[in-house]
């Protein structure tokens, strides 16, 4: 009795087991098919939504394609003054010239040749080459150049080209992929790649005081030869001129600077209508703002830059600004640094109405202002003196100064049709008087002539040593 009892409680047991792996067997398998099946549409649609994204911002074979044909290899030769050598046979010593070549990049601009590179990619070049990425060569003419941004322009004999589109490196932003192109080491058509990782830079790159720096910072590798190539966003669009890196070697360690593409625009566009750059004047010293400042200042809030100075009867002054000012924003754009606040003026020339945004005695006021030149007024100036010319100037180096035993002069890097070619005047030569006048900088040659009517009378040397004298009638 005791064993069927066993038994049927075994046997139902048993039975009960089967039932229950069953029913659990279905239920669970009913559950994940509906949970798979109403997960299946949003499946697609997330993934597709995923890879529709990717192709917008990850996508860098269409800006690499759409870019490279537009960077330039700009090779440069210039003439350096050796060692006097002595001729035992003749009795007689001369200077032997040793060529220097150079090596950067360019970025076609427009289809009939423009291209824009590095003002020290080309500075002191004798010879300016160009060749395009599918190895046609070009002999350059140097436009203009302007150190402070240290962007250049030249100009090839060519038409239909393959031009860059501008973009606008205001909206960019930081953790944005961009690609640099150009041609590292003389390797050319080089594409990398990199997040923007910091805006409005200063890395104090320039001794020049005037000097705007307000940088792109990337991560896309860059290295000697990649200067004045293409920094793109993925849309293929110009977002900013490559210039800098920062590194102990001499070669990428991790970040490169880029001179902003609205900086470009504007200097490119008072190269070609003016022949320089017209600088719009704000008529203030200002400082940026740290925790000490506004402590001392007794800020509720660390923003802007502060107003530390207000020149006499400069634009600033005019509008009504006032010491301890503080400057939060230039028309839609914020301001909470110095290399903000120039980088923003210097996309105006003078003449140009503006709105500033001020906050004084913790309250926001705007004001009207209209810029003005450095002479304090709102005249554009064209140079026709350089047109009549027919040459650009640049400074020297100390070390050119120093090899050639001089204290002062301004070289001619480039001629074209003018009264300096037509005197006999070579390129490369150095003026360092004009009317007896001594000449320091390119502004005073620039000053000088345009005030002379009659005879002009230059004086100089060669890089070679040789010593000579022009005259001319203005």
């Amino acid at each position: 009795m005791k064993t069927k009892q066993i038994l049927l409680a075994s046997f139902i047991a048993i039975l009960s087991g089967i039932v229950s792996v069953a029913l659990y067997s279905n239920i669970i398998q009913s559950r994940l098919v509906g949970n798979l099946n109403s997960l299946d549409e949003p499946q697609i649609k997330l993934a597709s939504l995923l890879s529709a994204t990717s192709s917008e911002s990850m996508n860098f074979i269409v800006a690499a394609n759409q870019t490279v044909h537009s960077v330039v290899h700009v090779k440069t030769q210039q003439y350096q003054q050796q060692a006097t050598v002595y001729d035992f046979f003749f009795g007689q010593s001369y200077n032997r010239m040793q060529p220097i070549v150079g090596s950067g990049s360019g970025v076609i601009i427009s289809d009939d040749g423009y291209i824009v590179t590095n003002n020290h990619v080309i500075s002191n070049a004798n010879n300016i080459e160009v060749v395009l990425n599918d190895k046609r060569t070009y002999t350059a003419k140097l436009v203009g150049a302007d150190p402070y941004t240290d962007i250049a322009l030249l100009k090839i004999e060519e038409s239909g080209l393959t031009r860059i589109e501008y973009g606008n490196s205001d909206d960019l932003l930081v953790g944005e992929w961009v690609l640099a192109v150009g041609n590292p080491f003389n390797l050319t058509s080089t594409v990398t790649v990199g997040i923007v990782s910091a805006k409005a830079r200063n890395i104090n790159v320039s001794a020049n005081q005037f000097a705007i720096e307000s940088f792109i910072q990337t991560d896309a590798a860059v290295n000697p030869g990649n200067s004045g190539g293409a920094l793109v966003n993925t849309k293929g669009e110009l977002v900013g001129i490559n210039t800098a890196i920062a590194s102990n070697t001499g070669a990428y360690t991790g970040y490169s600077f880029a001179v902003p593409v609205n900086i470009v625009k504007k200097i490119v566009s008072d190269l070609v209508e003016f022949g320089e750059v017209q600088r719009a004047y704000l008529g203030v010293s200002i400082a940026n703002i740290d925790a000490s400042l506004a402590a001392e200042l007794k800020l509720d809030k660390i923003e802007g830059v502060y107003v530390a100075g207000v020149t006499n009867d400069g634009a600033a002054a005019d509008a009504g600004f006032e010491k301890g000012d503080i400057i939060v924003k230039i028309e839609n754009m914020n301001i909470n640094a110095v290399s903000e606040l120039h980088e923003q003026i210097s996309k105006y020339r003078p003449g140009d109405k503006i709105i500033i945004l001020v906050k004084r005695n913790g309250k926001l006021k705007p004001f009207d202002i209209t810029l003005r030149n450095k002479l304090g007024n709102t005249e554009l100036v064209k140079n026709e003196t350089n047109s009549v010319l027919g040459g650009t100037f640049e400074d020297l180096s100390s070390e050119e100064k120093s090899m050639l035993r001089i204290s002062n002069g301004v070289k001619i890097r480039s001629l074209g049709d003018g009264k300096l070619k037509t005197s006999g005047i070579k390129e490369g030569f150095i003026v360092t008087s004009v009317n007896r006048k001594q000449i320091n900088s390119v502004e005073e040659i620039y000053d000088i002539l345009s005030n002379i009517e009659g005879a002009v009378l230059v004086e100089g040397i060669y890089p070679n040593g040789m010593v000579a004298y022009y005259a001319f009638g203005m």
